[in-house]
């Protein structure tokens, strides 16, 4: 039988061992952990979240001070959208008043957003402004209008897609941040990548055609890590989005005519702070 992995994460206030299954193990039906040295196998981040944990160096997700502030920040971001400038935007829109409560008009709100926005030195103009305007007014009226659940992340998720613009990622996204609900997962390019790579999403199965099926899959792969899926999904975008090779290490997996093993192939290399052991 192989032996678990063992690895150690160091931070000033010490060394901290890590028993990690073994490579072959599966960690959900035909998805091993893999080497934990291996970027980005199931072991890695695992590994990833853990020294996180013990470096209390969690990722803060959260962006807004109320429910409407996040999901105005939420909306300004996202697809097509570099986080930076999503970030901006949503300062430059807070500092106008635009999330007091008030019911603005689409107007007002295009008004204000297409405005040039300050980043850094430098000013912008923000993409999509007469789009996200209108997306903004309705979740500002909806939200004026009615109560939102706040039970569960998925309770709230169903609740925002309702609400024009917002669609599943965006209402995971905003149902996460607010609620750091582990019943929901943020499903993005990044995310998807992540799973492609690690083996525990198929490219049979798409973001826009089988969104809650993948989200299953990936709650039940955190549960199954016994990690918050918020973590995970948080480590995974941190982590990926920085991540410069991405595009050609998919471009090896699809290049690959070998059947999937129960050793998989380590795409990248591993962390230089961290120390493994088999």
């Amino acid at each position: 039988m192989e032996q678990t992995q063992k690895a150690y994460i160091q931070s000033e206030s010490g060394v901290m061992p890590l028993i990690i299954p073994a490579e072959s193990d599966e960690v959900l039906p035909g998805v091993v952990w893999g080497n934990v040295a291996g970027f980005p196998t199931i072991a890695y981040w695992f590994y990833k979240v853990n020294e996180r944990r013990y470096k209390d160096s969690l990722i803060n997700y959260q962006l807004g001070e109320s429910l409407l502030e996040e999901i105005g920040a939420c909306l300004l971001g996202g697809h097509g959208i570099p986080a930076e400038n999503g970030i901006a935007a949503y300062e430059h829109m807070k500092s106008k008043g635009c999330f007091t409560g008030k019911v603005h008009s689409e107007e007002l709100i295009y008004s204000w957003l297409s405005e040039p926005i300050a980043k850094g030195n430098k000013t912008f103009k923000y993409r999509f402004a007469k789009q996200k305007s209108c997306y903004l007014h309705h979740a500002i009226k909806a939200l004026s209008e009615q109560s939102p659940p706040l039970e569960t992340g998925i309770a709230l998720r169903d609740w925002l897609v309702d609400i024009k613009g917002i669609g599943l990622k965006t209402a995971s996204w905003i149902a996460r941040n607010w609620l750091r609900a582990d019943d929901v997962a943020i499903l993005d390019i990044h995310i998807y990548r992540a799973g492609i790579l690690a083996g525990f999403f198929t490219e049979e199965l798409t973001v826009e055609k089988h969104y809650l099926k993948l989200e299953e899959i990936f709650v039940t792969l955190a549960s199954q890590m016994k990690i918050k899926t918020s973590e995970l999904d948080a480590v995974m975008w941190f982590e990926m989005q920085q991540y410069k090779s991405i595009h050609k290490l998919l471009e090896q997996r699809k290049s690959s005519s070998k059947p999937r093993s129960k050793t998989p192939t380590y795409y990248g290399t591993s962390d230089p702070q961290q120390i493994a052991l088999a």
